[in-house]
């Protein structure tokens, strides 16, 4: 197995674009422009590619047919065209405001192609079920409330979903390091789990939280991650279906493209049974990225060894032991410096407009503008870590450690440390 974390030319991600994904990615950003200022938006698509028309048939025998003579015409191919595509605000459930809203809240500090090139790549490039995609994971995150596991820090999320810390303190899941692709590693273990110990909405919450942390630790160009799922000691009880389904949910229709790997380690004989259950839920691009281990060997040939902890007895080089970093007194304290926090939300806006109308212009067809939006999606990179403090929580990542040292820097890139 690959574990595809870099993208090659004509892959569809940020810089690697062939001349028919870059149309492609224009007239998405077209349609998601035009509902924002109209609340709907037709979608026309292209015609199917027509197969080549296979050649005539040559007759069973005699003169008729063959080289020397005629044969049954081959039946045209006609072109397949779908019906327009028609997608309302109203019928999605979002207004023009609350759409722009969730798009800059959902971008963060990434360039913004490669939040829109997610739900093209997740429609196979068909810019109708692209945007319609992506709505429906917008009237989604405003549904859920997505922002507050952001605005709320490790106690407020506990005070209101109970047991929030103690999944975290337990190491039920963690994220260190990263594998041979570049995507960072989130080992779970499933062991630890069972399903009545904690309120499924806090669990739910807690899938999400580490959907919005884990999307930090993602260092471009890579754009995804590895899950490992250990199921050493892995017993009935730990089996929580509910939980799965909503996992799977999250990575096929809200976080799409975002998971690069799953590595299902050590699967006890129970686990089979489970897995007839499961395998029908996953889209078969999820299926294929799937693989099973049995031995801690095998785990190298997805994971370096230095960066494999030594919990994986016999090949893990790195010794490192989980440890929860609980939140420090005055941590977010510029949170409740609002003056600042305003004045950096509108530097944030001017660029956010800036990009929009440079865009425009590069939709239009002016190339020359593309080469400044890309500038702006740098200096929107820039911005929004110089607010982030004042908008959102610090999370463990960002606390330091006994050493003195944290994963995610001030400025977002990460810094892991592997002690061999």
């Amino acid at each position: 197995m690959s574990l595809t974390g870099k993208s090659s030319d004509g892959t569809g991600h940020v810089g690697t674009l062939t001349a028919k994904q870059s149309a492609t990615l224009k007239n998405l950003w077209s349609a998601l422009y035009e509902i924002q200022e109209k609340g709907t938006v037709t979608i026309i698509p292209e015609p199917a590619p027509v197969p080549e028309t296979p050649a005539p048939a040559p007759a069973a025998s005699g003169w008729g047919g063959g080289w020397f003579g005629s044969s049954t015409p081959a039946t045209p191919v006609e072109p397949v065209v779908e019906p327009p595509l028609t997608i309302t605000l109203e019928e999605i459930g979002l207004t023009p405001e609350q759409l722009r809203t969730a798009l800059w809240n959902n971008v963060l500090g990434d360039n913004p192609d490669s939040l829109v090139l997610r739900f093209l790549r997740a429609r196979k490039w068909h810019v109708g079920n692209g945007l319609s995609m992506l709505l429906k994971a917008f009237k989604w995150r405003q549904d859920e409330n997505v922002e507050d596991v952001k605005i709320m820090g490790d106690d407020e999320l506990n005070e209101k979903y109970p047991k929030f810390k103690d999944q975290l303190e337990m190491g039920k899941f963690y994220v260190h390091g990263t594998d041979k692709a570049g995507q960072p590693v989130v080992y779970l273990n499933v062991h630890l789990h069972r399903p009545g110990d904690q309120d499924y909405k806090t669990l739910e919450r807690l899938t999400i939280y580490l959907m919005e942390t884990g999307r930090l630790l993602i260092q471009p160009p890579v754009e995804t991650v590895a899950l490992v799922f250990d199921l050493s000691n892995f017993g009935l009880g730990n089996m929580d279906y509910n939980l799965v389904k909503f996992l799977v949910q999250c990575f096929e229709a809200y976080y799409p493209e975002s998971l690069g790997a799953i590595v299902v380690h050590k699967s006890p004989l129970v686990f089979w049974g489970v897995w007839k259950i499961i395998e029908p839920w996953l889209d078969p691009v999820v299926a294929s990225k799937i693989r099973f281990t049995s031995t801690d060997q095998e785990l190298l040939e997805f994971i370096p060894a230095q960066h494999l902890p030594t919990s994986f007895q016999g090949v893990g080089l790195d010794q490192y032991k989980y440890q929860y970093l609980a939140p420090v007194a005055g941590e977010n304290d510029k949170m409740q410096d609002k003056a600042t926090r305003d004045v950096l939300l509108k530097e944030w806006d001017s660029v956010t407009v800036q990009f929009d109308v440079q865009t425009k212009a590069w939709i239009a067809g002016d190339e020359i503008e593309s080469s400044k939006r890309s500038e702006l999606a740098k200096e929107l990179h820039l911005q929004y870590y110089k607010l982030q403090p004042y908008i959102r929580a610090r999370n463990q990542f960002q606390r330091k450690d006994a050493t003195g040292h944290s994963v995610l820097q001030e400025d977002g890139t990460v810094e892991w440390v592997y002690k061999n």
